[in-house]
């Protein structure tokens, strides 16, 4: 019971050069690794200019903060692009309160993170 709560799907789309991920779920210690994971294949697979779309997101905790933070520094390190938009204010509460407002790329929408690159 309940697991499926803690999954977090993931959808990709191409806009140009802009892969553009929109996660739904829970970004929580269950689900941040598997979404880290298949982020990470992106950027293996030559991805290097990404936004992560996360106004499906509910609930991010600690986890999902620092797969936030490994996936940008991934991203800086192949000289790519990573944003985040769309976060519900909760979530971005916790992304400011945390000082991820200054660290990572935030956006309120897809259209001005696509501006961003």
């Amino acid at each position: 019971m309940g697991t499926t709560e803690s999954v977090a799907e993931i959808s990709e789309e191409q806009k140009g050069e802009v892969l553009i991920m929109r996660i739904k779920g829970r970004l929580d210690a269950v689900s941040s690794p598997t979404a880290e994971k298949k982020v990470f294949d992106v950027i293996n697979n030559g991805h290097h200019k990404i936004i992560l779309e996360i106004s499906g997101v509910s609930y991010i905790s600690s986890a999902g903060m620092r797969m936030l933070l490994s996936t940008t520094k991934k991203v800086r390190t192949l000289s790519g692009k990573l944003c985040i938009c769309g976060m519900i204010p909760n979530v971005m509460d916790v992304l400011k309160m945390s000082g991820f407002d200054h660290i990572l790329d935030l956006f309120q929408t897809e259209e001005e993170a696509l501006k961003h690159f």
